[in-house]
């Protein structure tokens, strides 16, 4: 077969239309070979005739979209020096646009003989058990498509999984659940504007790999966070083919959903690969060039520095694996159109040497990049290693998810004392977190569950995690909740219960999205949906994650998209900029303040022992102009929240705060009432209400 030299930019597999370049880079290789396999398994062996700037390539003519490759990397495999190459291992292309298949676990994928260490090498052939990459053709109709840009403090996250919200789903056409073209049917479109939503963001869509323990257990790794791929979207997800396919529907997928309005972020894995520690098997990465790719023990190199519990962490020090992750991203930008992402594990991407440094060289890419520094970007701002709890400390481009929001807003609302004077600064934004280096509000991503934990169903019914069907003896997984079921353990059908417990459900998402920030919720938490008191469902690919489309709770749903409406049309509630403190009327009266039930502003005092507060929250004026610079005005509101179990009745003050107002939503009695300033306004147990000014 005819080979050219070809060009050594760009990285991957580019067809141009008559023919295909291939190009790969690998600082420590001696020789490459490229396999081309038809569809009955024949390998066609092909030497990489050019080597430029540490990038091997080659151009063959008339290899055209479809065709299946890998590589073979010839070089030095000294363990003890860091070098892991074994040319007989087919390794996958790490800017494959596509994969084919998936890893099929035998001895034969690992570069060493099992039942020795890893400094024997395996000589025996990998390539029947291992995914194929795949050329793919690029072209996509996009019409008019453009990403949407919805501004940050207009925006509300859905978390979802991709396979999990449509697969049980009566009313998708079964072929398409659990696929991109599911999550954009009618259907799915509905739900999303139903519910107000203005933006998806999707677990994992990389092409990922299922851990042989997993697989060996019977399971899956159905949250994907262990990537193999970045420029591949994951290949189960697709209801027309792997041959490339999957990219043309994941592009429809996404069009769609602009049509709609509501955007794409992606939740991605950069930290770390799906091949372990130095016992693990050789994928792609490993076996290109290992010491270049990830960061390994600096005395002792055969093993890997491990910030992220899965035995290995990309070395964001080394240029090319800069380059790649950039690359990546650029790619789900300009060819894929995504609208921004969510990367987990945040911290690790800022490891130059071992502190997490925010001016590392990957936040320094990101700043001056005119593409990625226009998108929505959000960190989990942590890892496991050292230091690596980061909440408030990413650069100003960022937002982060808030844990800190998380762990206090259920702190607050399950009682536990002395959570008063944090919860205010929450409630409000967070400006501790995030004023003082000249950012907003919408630096905080507001949350209370995620996928990683408790369902909210679940946080108010379980005092403990019940995570047995994970094969680990119930041992994985966070154990902390404490004091959230109202009395009962589980499922129970004691009405007074399910009332405390429903109360509870409309009390932290009335917080959520009447906080200042951008608030992120859960997908199915709307719904009731519950994980029977999993709060580890990352290996549950069944009923224990999958959405019941058939036992949702109606009246939770119709709540939470109220919430969002009233937080769509009051501009108070998500200010573009943090409050003041200080009088902005003629009357006086400053942006918010605070009251205790008895009617008087509170005290320092008050801050550290109470619990129960009225928040007034002042819409003559908000602070900052709209992106016209018009002035915005709204309505004026009270937020009353008692956490304790018994009724409180708060006093509504008399003076410049108004004189008439009316209940239009209430954690506890649904009915709307007006209040005159003066009276008293009773709040049952554990609930929050909602007044909106009328004169």
């Amino acid at each position: 077969m005819d080979v050219w030299p070809g060009q050594p930019y760009p990285l991957g597999a580019s067809f141009d239309g008559t023919g295909t370049n291939f190009s790969l880079f690998s600082e420590i290789a001696e020789r490459v070979e490229l396999c081309l396999f038809e569809d009955g398994g024949k390998e066609t062996r092909i030497d990489l005739p050019e080597r430029t700037a540490l990038c091997w390539h080659g151009y063959l003519p008339n290899v055209r979209p479809g065709q299946l490759y890998g590589y073979r990397v010839h070089g030095p495999y000294e363990p003890l020096y860091g070098l892991r190459c074994n040319s007989s291992k087919l390794v996958l292309d790490p800017y494959a646009k596509a994969i084919a298949g998936d890893v099929q676990w035998n001895e034969k994928i690992f570069p060493y003989q099992l039942g020795d260490d890893d400094l024997v090498k395996d000589e025996s052939d990998s390539g029947p058990y291992m995914p194929k990459s795949v050329v793919i053709d690029p072209w996509f109709n996009w019409e008019d498509d453009r990403r949407l840009r919805t501004p940050w403090h207009e925006t509300v996250i859905y978390e979802v999984h991709v396979k999990g919200f449509t697969y049980r789903h009566p009313e998708i056409e079964p072929r398409l659940r659990g696929t991109y073209a599911g999550l954009c049917t009618p259907e799915a479109i509905d739900h999303f504007k139903r519910l107000g939503v203005t933006a998806v963001e999707l677990l994992p869509v990389h092409q990922y790999v299922h851990d042989y323990a997993l697989v060996e257990r019977g399971l899956r790794n159905y949250w994907g966070y262990n990537s193999i791929g970045y420029l591949a979207p994951l290949n189960e997800y697709s209801s027309s083919g792997q041959r490339g396919e999957q990219v043309q529907e994941f592009k429809r997928m996404v069009q769609i959903l602009h049509t709609a309005g509501i955007e794409v972020i992606l939740d991605v894995v950069y930290n770390h690969t799906a091949e372990g520690n130095h016992f693990g098997p050789t994928l792609s990465l490993r076996g290109i060039d290992n010491a270049a790719y990830y960061r390994l023990v600096p005395n002792s190199r055969r093993f890997y520095m491990d910030y992220t519990g899965t035995g290995n962490s990309l070395n964001m020090r080394h240029p090319h694996v800069l380059q790649m992750i950039m690359d990546s991203l650029r790619y789900w930008v300009l060819e894929m159109h995504v609208d921004g992402f969510r990367f987990d594990l945040a911290a690790t991407l800022a490891r130059e040497l071992h502190d997490v440094d925010r001016l590392s060289a990957f936040f320094d890419l990101v700043q001056q990049d005119p593409v990625l520094s226009q998108v929505k970007l959000i960190a989990e701002p942590w890892d496991v290693g050292e230091g690596g709890y980061q909440v408030g400390n990413f650069p100003v481009l960022w937002s982060e998810w808030n844990g800190k929001y998380r762990d206090n807003v259920r702190d607050y609302w399950r009682g536990q004392p002395g959570t008063l004077g944090e919860f205010a600064f929450r409630f409000t934004g967070s400006s501790d977190l995030y004023q003082e280096d000249g950012r907003r509000p919408y630096a905080s991503i507001n949350f209370v569950t995620a996928h990683d934990g408790f369902t909210l169903e679940d946080l108010v019914s379980y005092n403990e995690k019940h995570n047995e069907a994970n094969g680990e003896g119930n041992r994985d997984g966070e154990n902390y909740n404490r004091s959230w079921n109202c009395g009962v353990e589980g499922p129970t059908d004691d009405l007074e219960v399910r009332a405390c417990r429903d109360r509870q459900k409309r009390n932290m998402l009335a917080t959520l999205l009447f906080s200042q920030g951008v608030p992120m919720l859960l997908g199915g938490d709307e719904l009731g949906r519950t994980q029977r008191g999993n709060n580890n469902g990352y290996c549950q690919d069944n009923e224990i994650s999958w959405f019941d489309w058939e036992n949702i709770d109606e009246g939770l749903l119709h709540f939470t998209a109220r919430l969002i409406e009233l937080r769509r049309d009051h501009p108070v509630f998500r200010r573009r900029r943090f409050f003041v403190g200080h009088p902005i009327t003629a009357a006086g009266l400053t942006d918010i303040a605070w009251f205790r039930p008895d009617g008087n502003q509170m005290t320092a005092e008050d801050w550290g022992t109470a619990s129960a507060m009225a928040v007034f929250v002042n819409g003559e004026e908000i602070a900052a102009p709209d992106y016209r610079g018009r002035k915005v005005r709204d309505d004026s509101f009270f937020v009353l929240f008692n956490p304790s179990p018994e009724a409180v009745r708060f006093m509504l003050p008399r003076g410049p705060y108004g004189r008439r107002w009316m209940r239009i939503l209430d954690t506890g009695d649904p009915l709307p009432r007006f209040h005159r300033a003066g009276a008293q306004v009773p709040v049952m147990g554990r609930s929050l209400v909602l007044l909106r000014k009328v004169e």
